[in-house]
């Protein structure tokens, strides 16, 4: 029997309206996956308090959505073969609508989460192939034209995400941060279907390696949880904790073993016998749950501990998208002239500078304070990705290179989910820190706390309200102290993956062959 891959031929470019049409949908699908996973980012603390759990029981509902959507990507090259990329695409994006809608009408914590996994798996397919469409839309010569247009919604929907959030959380209500996904998504499914729906892939049966997914799932799952759980729970000091880390640790193990034997792997680890490729996963899943961790971090505390609203917060967080809007098709077209190591450390020198900046942040920065650094982010995020994929996937054949992406894919969106619950653990662990060591100094012996307790006195306050107040003064400071921390210790990781980013084989002429940058 011939393969079915050999005899098919790509269908010719779309032109004129369908073209047109055929970006907008495809840019639409993207642009709503990538919203989603930054939307619900200031509507924390509102989740959180609808359902009456703590703030960071509620990253769980960003956490379960990375974890469930970095599973699903590495399954992209099976499912694509297997039911075509038209119809796959289409079908995710009808899933996801549904899931979305199930998300705003959970009526608890645990239902929001439940939903939140399921929006997750099926979103994975979404983003390499509205990427693979795109890229079979357009003549090879404006390829790279393409894929500067796709990049601009994954830079613009982060950016959206917690001015969005944060304007309908105050304005509306959370969930329909879920619901604009709902009439989104069905014109974007509708438009898609109208358009590509002649232009499917061949589609053949292949087996799948159940085993390997399942120690997949089990694996990641239990490191997740056990990193979401593990403050409340007191790490290691649980049981439960213990048996976590202990599923985790032997499901990777037996994880790893099982791919590099299986004939045909959910995952192709022997990439990472390739330099370039190790390199640049390396340095693109550590650089983007760095960033991740702290974009999740940084609403949190002016929300928690600076008295801003979800929109202020969002407004805050808004304006790196644009020098990384501007900059971005700049870096798209001279990446096949210029070294991508080059490009590459200017992000991350760029991203240390943005960090040791917030790192002096305390409890009277204004607005414009707050700023500044977040308009400075939007180069790093410019010179980021673009570089960093050319490099991780240059030197590959166009047939490896849809698991060597399902695979970068997976290790980055797996560290924005790590890095979350890492940022927002070390967040509060440090605050307990420097709260302890700030009532030190609150005692009969102090004048200034003597002197402040007798000023809250003659305000009317009783002395259980005047320590209750000093003590909500003392919590803003140990958790602006603890954020500086962190953004301190972010900088210095980026200076890190500077050196680790020339181990690297240098890229001529770009590298990559755009026909199957998918």
């Amino acid at each position: 029997m011939a393969d079915p891959k050999a005899a098919y031929a790509p269908p010719p470019p779309l032109s004129g309206g369908q073209l047109v049409m055929g970006t907008l949908v495809l840019s639409l699908a993207t642009f709503m996956n990538v919203l989603d996973s930054s939307i619900a980012n200031v509507s924390i603390p509102a989740i959180a308090g609808d359902f009456g759990v703590s703030p960071n029981q509620g990253t769980w509902v960003i956490t379960s959505f990375a974890v469930s959507n970095a599973i699903s990507v590495p399954l992209t090259g099976w499912l694509t073969q297997r039911f075509g990329m038209v119809r796959l695409f289409t079908l995710s994006i009808a899933l996801f609508v549904l899931a979305s809608l199930l998300c705003g009408l959970a009526p608890n914590l645990g239902m929001l989460i439940l939903f939140r996994v399921i929006q997750g798996l099926v979103a994975g397919p979404m983003i390499p192939l509205s990427q693979a469409l795109l890229l079979q839309s357009y003549p090879k010569a404006k390829a790279g034209t393409a894929l500067a247009m796709w990049s601009m919604t994954t830079l613009v929907a982060p950016v959206m995400g917690p001015l969005l959030g944060g304007w309908i959380t105050d304005n509306m209500t959370w969930p329909w941060i879920f619901y604009i996904n709902v009439p989104v998504g069905l014109f974007a499914a509708v438009i898609t279907w109208n358009i590509y729906r002649e232009r499917d892939t061949p589609t053949r049966k292949l087996p799948i390696d159940s085993i390997g997914l399942a120690s997949l799932v089990i694996w990641v799952g239990a490191l997740q949880i056990m990193l979401d759980k593990g403050k409340e729970l007191d790490w290691f000091a649980s049981p439960e904790i213990v048996i976590l880390g202990l599923v985790a640790l032997i499901g990777f193990v037996f994880f790893l073993i099982w791919e590099l034997n299986e004939d045909h792997p959910v995952v192709d680890l022997h990439l990472f016998t390739r330099r370039n490729f190790w390199v640049g996963t390396v340095a693109l899943s550590l650089g983007y749950g760095t960033f991740f961790g702290n974009v999740v971090l940084l609403p949190l505390w002016l929300q928690q501990y600076m008295g801003y609203t979800a929109t202020w917060a969002g407004i805050i967080m808004a304006p790196v998208g644009l020098m990384a809007i501007l900059l971005s098709p700049l870096v798209g077209k001279t990446t096949q002239k210029i070294d991508p190591r080059l490009y590459a450390t200017i992000a991350f020198s760029t991203f240390a500078i943005v960090l040791w900046m917030r790192s002096s942040f305390n409890t009277n920065a204004d607005v414009a304070t707050l700023m500044i650094p977040t308009l400075v982010q939007g180069i790093a995020m410019a010179f980021f990705f673009i570089p960093l994929v050319t490099l991780t996937l240059s030197g590959l054949s166009p047939e490896r290179i849809p698991a060597a992406s399902g695979l970068s894919n997976f290790a980055r969106i797996t560290a924005g989910a790590f890095g979350t619950s890492i940022a927002t653990t070390l967040w509060e662990n440090r605050a307990a820190e420097h709260h302890a060591q700030l009532v030190e100094s609150i005692n009969n012996a102090s004048i200034p706390a003597t002197q402040a307790l007798n000023q809250l006195s003659g305000l009317g306050l009783s002395h259980e309200q005047s320590l209750g107040y000093l003590n909500r003064l003392v919590d803003q400071q140990a958790f602006m102290l603890s954020a500086n921390d962190i953004f301190a210790a972010s900088a210095a990781l980026f200076v890190g993956l500077i050196v680790i980013i020339w181990f690297a084989k240098p890229v001529h002429g770009g590298a990559v062959d755009a026909g199957g940058a998918h």
